[in-house]
Parts: structure tokens; sequence; C-alpha cells
């Protein structure tokens, strides 16, 4: 079986879209890597890339585009909707074939000590290459975001864990990590009530007594004039999103407002969106060799 990583690399850049093409063309320079998808969000300024290749190369295109990035975006002049602390703001390894989540885990170290080495960026690790309890989640790395994290970064309790202890000028900090797929998934109300949003978010994310995989915050979409709940689920097997869905138009209904859809950031795996196939159509005892595309990859 061929040793199979994904990397998913968040950089906060999502408007000037030839910034963007030239940090991921550094991805695609390597060789043995190729990116499947990647998607820029201009409200957000955000830009999240997903690519696939064997560990090493992976590893070396995340160090490339995490560079590239470096170079480009000045976490000084940069504005967004989405928290975030660097100009990569975070770089996960996800284990996809023949590889294990340990060894996911050492290669988000040797990334790490090869950012903050050669390029002087601090670096935090979290999920399962965290080193420290309070810091596994990737909110509470991010907690007081790139403005908040200059002076904190220099108290015992939030030095990085690779690095000096000192922001990099333009670049910020990095976290990298590993961790099980995790699927970006907002859902968009017809309201400019931002403080609606951060109110849904707050009912259904898990640090707030709400579902166990699920993380959400509300956030203003200025471009489309609307508010959404931006979450990011987890463990979709244990929280599927439907659940998550009908919770979000039943708290916004009740303040009558309505969901105007919902959207996919990147990829997901096919099973989390047939588990809503299966609840919506009230599909029973449906198995999976009935499905098309997951019959024609075991050809």
């Amino acid at each position: 079986m061929a040793k199979l990583v994904e990397c998913v690399p968040n950089f906060s850049e999502g408007r000037r879209l030839e910034v963007v093409e030239a940090i991921i063309g550094e991805v695609r320079a390597v060789s043995g890597v190729k990116v499947l998808d990647y998607s820029s969000d201009p409200d957000h300024n955000r830009t999240v890339l997903t690519f696939v290749g064997e560990p090493q190369a992976v590893k070396k295109a995340a160090f490339a585009c995490c560079a590239k990035a470096a170079e480009l975006i000045d976490m000084e002049k940069h504005k967004g909707a989405h928290p975030r602390i660097g100009a990569t703001d975070v770089i996960p390894f996800v284990p996809v074939s023949g590889v294990t989540m340990d060894e996911c885990v050492a290669l988000a170290h040797a990334l790490g000590r090869e950012i903050a080495e050669k390029l002087s960026i601090p670096v935090y690790f979290y999920e399962a290459a965290a080193k420290r309890p309070g810091m596994k989640a990737l909110p509470d790395v991010r907690k007081g975001e790139y403005e908040g994290l200059k002076e904190a970064i220099k108290t015992p309790e939030r030095a990085p864990d690779e690095g000096p202890q000192a922001m990099h000028p333009g670049a910020g900090a990095t976290v990298v990590g590993a961790r099980p797929f995790l699927v970006a998934f907002n859902i968009n109300l017809d309201t400019p009530d931002v403080a609606l949003a951060k109110k849904i978010a707050q009912t259904i994310r898990a640090a707030k007594g709400g579902y166990v995989n699920c993380r959400a915050m509300g956030v203003m979409l200025d471009n489309r004039g609307i508010a959404q709940v931006s979450i990011n689920m987890t463990d979709y097997t244990s929280t599927p999103l439907h659940r998550v869905f009908e919770t979000v138009k039943s708290e916004a209904a009740r303040c009558g407002v309505n969901v105007v859809g919902s959207e996919i950031v990147g990829l997901t795996p096919m099973r989390a969106l047939v588990d809503a196939a299966v609840f919506y159509l009230r599909v029973e005892d449906l198995k999976s060799e009935q499905i098309l595309e997951a019959r024609l990859l075991e050809e």
C-alpha cells in the first residue's frame, strides 16, 4: 500500500489571487505531490489548500509554501473575518493510507523545527502533535489572534514549542499538527445580524456544551451582506453534518431567520455527504456497494 499523507495548510490571504497562485505554485513544483483543491474566501481573507503525496514530499511542499507565504503576506496589513495568527496560519497533516497518526505527528514535529530554524517563525504544535495539554485545540493556540499573541507569546504559558519567543515581523506565527479528516462546513443566514450567528455558534459549539465534535463561530460576510455560522466538524462520523445543520436551522427559525445555503470549504469524505443524503431522503439500509463512485474506486 502506498504511503499517502494529506496536508491542508491555511493561508491568511483570500483577496490577492496572484499571491495565492504563487504560494500554490511552490507545491506544484514538488515532485510526488498532487494539488487536490484550493479555495479562497475574500470575507475570511483566507485560502485553504489541499494536497496529497508521499510523506517526505508533502513535508517538502509544506515548507516551500510556508516560506513563500512568509515572503508575500504581511500580517501587519491583514484583515479578515477568520481568526489567524500568521501568514501560514495552520498546517495539519492527515493520514490517508499506509501511514499512522504517529508518523504524521513525527512529520509535523520535523516540519515545525524546520520552519522555526530556517524561517525564524515561532511554531506551535496542536491536536495529536500537541506537546502541552492546554495547547491541543486550535482555538486555544489562536486565542487573541495575531494582534493579541504579539504580547502573549512573551509569557511562559504562550511560549512557542519551536523558534523565537517573538512574532516574525511579517509572517507572525504558525501552527503545525496532525489530525483526522475535518470537514469545514459553513451555514449562511438571510440576515446581516452577526450577533445572531454568534449566538447560534455558541449553542452548537463543543466548548459551550453543544456538539462534542463541533467548533463554530459567527462571522459577517461583507461581500454578501449576510451573517454566517462558520463550523469545523472534527469528527463527522460521530456528529453528522445534518444534525448540526438542523440545529442551526431551528435556532435561526426561532428568530424569524432562514438558512439560505451552506458550503463545504475544501474537500470532504464521501461518507459525510452520503450520511446527510440518507437522513434527508430517509433511505433504508443503504450499502456502500450501492454507491457508484465507491465501486469504481474498488475496481
